[in-house]
């Protein structure tokens, strides 16, 4: 226990006979010491600087950095995995709910691809309303193999979107989510035409260029983005990139991870696992 001198001046007792004793018209209990000053006295000089109630920073809780701390950088990603989608569309229906797309076809923040492998080396892709309404039947006979690919945004660190844009509508914010502001956009398109992964659309009705956001605004309530949360099998992970704490980052450790188009240098966050080479 920390030790200290208490003086006339802080509360302490004084001593009978003391030069600086004051007159004996306060009693022996008003000069008793309050413990409660005590302990604050003793914290403040084990300290050995001044705190004040009510002042005191410390990090807020659910991961954000504190101030000058670089490891707490948050910057979020998406993994998927090939050998768990079995094409059900249900992650691009929630994602039209959520984010208030248009039913029509062609209009989808993300979709899945049915890959059908033929034996004499022809590959067929297909994605009837992004994969919401399921796929139509294999014809039976000289099929390899058949697989599902969820795409979306892949919110790249090097986004084409982002260099293109020549109003600066399209950005990429603090926590890596690549995003565009309605009320900066004036329609131009270069970002559709930019993007290698075909993943933005011209919203008709809005005149402004929209895509996969990640649910941003879930995200700001402390949940995972729609269709992470309604995939039956789990194929679909989101987390913190480099944050050992989450599923994305185990998901990231103890599987060979690919990402699409990796010849463009493009730098995306999101990650597939079990890939097959002849997807593109």
């Amino acid at each position: 226990m920390l030790a200290m001198p208490l003086s006339a001046s802080s509360g302490g007792r004084v001593m009978k006979g003391s030069a600086a004793a004051p007159d004996r018209e306060h009693s022996v209990a008003s000069v008793e010491v309050d413990r409660r000053d005590f302990l604050w006295e003793a914290l403040k000089a084990s300290l050995g600087v001044p705190i004040a109630l009510g002042v005191v920073r410390v990090p807020e809780v659910c991961g954000m950095q504190a101030e000058g701390d670089e490891e707490a950088e948050r910057i979020y990603g998406m993994g998927i995995d090939i050998r768990k989608c079995i094409g059900c569309g249900r992650c691009a229906q929630a994602c039209k709910n959520e984010n208030d797309v248009p039913d029509e076809p062609h209009f989808v923040n993300t979709w899945v691809e049915r890959y059908v492998i033929r034996s004499d080396g022809e590959v067929l892709v297909d994605s009837p309303n992004g994969g919401i309404d399921g796929f139509p039947p294999i014809e039976e006979g000289g099929t390899l193999r058949t697989f599902f690919v969820p795409k979306l945004c892949n919110h790249c660190e090097e986004a084409p979107c982002v260099q293109v844009c020549p109003v600066g509508a399209t950005f990429i914010t603090d926590d890596g989510a690549v995003l565009v502001d309605e009320e900066y956009c004036i329609g131009c398109g270069y970002c559709v035409q930019a993007c290698p992964y075909g993943a933005r659309w011209f919203d008709p009705e809005k005149h402004v260029a929209r895509k996969c956001t990640f649910c941003y605004h879930r995200l700001a309530r402390g949940k995972v983005p729609a269709c992470v949360e309604v995939c039956p099998t789990s194929a679909r992970l989101f987390g913190e990139v480099g944050h050992r704490a989450n599923p994305l980052a185990r998901f990231l450790r103890f599987n060979d991870i690919q990402v699409l188009k990796p010849h463009l240098n493009t730098k995306p966050k999101v990650f597939y696992a079990n890939l097959d080479g002849e997807v593109r």
